[in-house]
């Protein structure tokens, strides 16, 4: 679409997600490029298709995140790594982008302040699966048997 249309960056409005969803109802999900011609929505392809799996899906779990979600993203999170869709296809109901901004915003703060919290000898000594495993936030035992290595349990968890 050069030139003759452009496409809107504001927020979306309420308008705009009842035209997406009536798209939707109607043509099922997926072709997202074909939106904006269909149904006169200045919103790029893409932009509709992140809208829909990201805020308007029924699928998608609103609100906030459960000790237990909390738990298996720090798990997953210590054995991915930032592998933020790995990681949200096992926590049921939340999206990539949902889980990557609660580990920004709420638990990579938390276990940094934990880990400040420990003496000076633990954090220089002991790796951060060590520092994870050692918080309050997990079973000892049933973690460290999971997730570290033989060596790590032995020396560390008992």
């Amino acid at each position: 679409m050069e030139g003759e249309y452009e496409y809107k960056k504001a927020l979306w409005t309420k308008e705009e997600d009842e035209i997406l969803l009536d798209y939707i109802r109607v043509h099922g999900r997926g072709r997202w490029n074909r939106i904006p011609k269909v149904t006169g929505l200045r919103r790029s392809g893409k932009s509709c298709g992140l809208r829909w799996l990201n805020h308007l899906s029924p699928n998608v779990k609103r609100g906030d995140f459960s000790e237990e979600e909390e738990d298996l993203i720090i798990r997953l999170h210590n054995l991915l790594g930032n592998r933020w869709s790995l990681i949200a296809g096992r926590v049921p109901g939340r999206t990539d982008n949902q889980v990557k901004n609660y580990w920004n915003t709420h638990l990579y703060k938390k276990l940094n302040a934990i880990k400040k919290q420990q003496t000076p000898r633990k954090v220089a000594v002991v790796s951060a699966k060590v520092n994870i495993c050692q918080q309050s936030v997990f079973p000892k035992e049933k973690f460290c048997r999971q997730f570290c290595s033989a060596k790590h349990v032995t020396e560390f968890c008992r």
